[in-house]
């Protein structure tokens, strides 16, 4: 089944892209050289970034006449740099909740998904106090709590070592599975790539960047 079609796409000095279909349910991996446009295209995926011409269909339906907000319900993305508001691990974690209008979750429940994703904090601790990968898993585990269909990933083990990266993506995997989601993830790291995708995307056969260089 068709997740997302591309179409005679162009974005200004970064991607050319004439047709590429994504399946659903599928563990997709996007690799490339730096500057070559990989977080362009996952901000085009759920409508941050708009193309100059062409088109990307959602199931079908053309992105750009889907309302954003009902998009990014259902094609949410976690970015590299993490966002984490003022307060406490608990309130960011139901924050995105609270924005999808869903019922907030249990303590019990958020203390497992933070287990889950190797987080070993208080809820109760603020999170302004957590290290970068601290953060990245945070992140994470909010979109865990999401019902979302599509993740979309931007480098989301940029900031852990190597064993830490293996055990966090490992976890996510396990939930995308369980969950039967889709994940499109950008990362640099070729043997996670390797080990994880039923795909790969190498966006450098699209960069305009990297065909000019």
């Amino acid at each position: 089944m068709s997740l997302f079609r591309v179409e005679n796409l162009k974005v200004n000095g970064v991607l050319e892209m004439d047709k590429l279909e994504i399946q659903a349910n599928k563990k997709i991996c996007i690799i490339g050289k730096s500057g070559s446009g990989k977080s362009t295209f996952l901000r085009l995926l759920n409508h941050l970034d708009s193309p100059d011409q062409g088109r990307i269909l959602y199931h079908e339906e053309n992105i750009s006449s889907i309302d954003p907000i009902k998009l990014r319900r259902k094609v949410t993305m976690v970015p590299q740099t993490p966002v984490i508001f003022p307060g406490t691990i608990k309130e960011n974690l139901l924050i995105g909740q609270k924005f999808s209008g869903m019922d907030l979750a249990e303590d019990a429940y958020l203390e497992k998904v933070l287990y889950q994703i190797f987080l070993h904090k208080s809820l109760e601790t603020p999170a302004e106090d957590l290290s970068g990968g601290e953060k990245q898993r945070l992140a994470l585990a909010r979109a865990m709590l999401l019902d979302a269909e599509v993740f979309l990933l931007d480098e989301p083990s940029s900031a852990l070592d190597r064993a830490t990266a293996d055990d966090v993506i490992g976890a996510f995997i396990d939930f995308i599975k369980a969950e039967n989601k889709s994940m499109l993830m950008v990362t640099h790291d070729l043997e996670i790539a390797n080990r994880i995708a039923d795909e790969t995307i190498d966006i450098n056969q699209y960069s305009k960047a990297v065909k000019q260089s």
